[in-house]
């Protein structure tokens, strides 16, 4: 299928940095969804939307995740499935999730997962920050540079 970025986009707040980057480096997107979201006009950006449900758009990119493609996700489970599959994956705030770190951070969130069972109050994540996206944009053209060159 050639590189490309997928994009799992209900709850992303780099769409834009991703459509940036994708119109700079010609590198195609697909960005997944539930809901009808707004996309540049650009034939190298495309939308996918998936029947509402939990997992589903989740189910559509790892379907689609390949050692090809550019994962851009917060969502750890759909993290390691993407990553099994060979995909590179990119937190929005510019994590890569790696195949050492997902078990980690798969442990970390069933642990919270547990203590907000138990009634835990858990603060929230920090604020997304400029310095987030700056992260991010990084990271993206990292990724994208490392593929081209395999």
């Amino acid at each position: 299928m050639g590189l490309r970025i997928l994009v799992d986009g209900d709850a992303c707040p780099v769409k834009e940095e991703v459509y940036r980057v994708a119109q700079r480096t010609r590198v195609p997107v697909t960005v997944v969804a539930n809901s009808g979201l707004r996309i540049p006009d650009d034939p190298l950006i495309s939308r996918v939307i998936v029947e509402a449900g939990p997992d589903v758009a989740d189910d559509h990119i790892a379907a689609e995740a390949d050692h090809d493609a550019i994962v851009v996700t917060a969502d750890i489970p759909l993290a390691d499935r993407c990553l099994k599959a060979g995909a590179v994956v990119i937190a929005p705030n510019g994590k890569p999730f790696t195949p050492a770190s997902i078990g980690s951070a798969m442990a970390t969130r069933a642990l919270m997962e547990q203590l907000r069972s138990t009634g835990a109050q858990m603060g929230g994540p920090l604020p997304f920050s400029r310095q987030d996206r700056s992260r991010f944009l990084q990271a993206l053209d990292t990724a994208i540079v490392r593929l081209r060159r395999r």
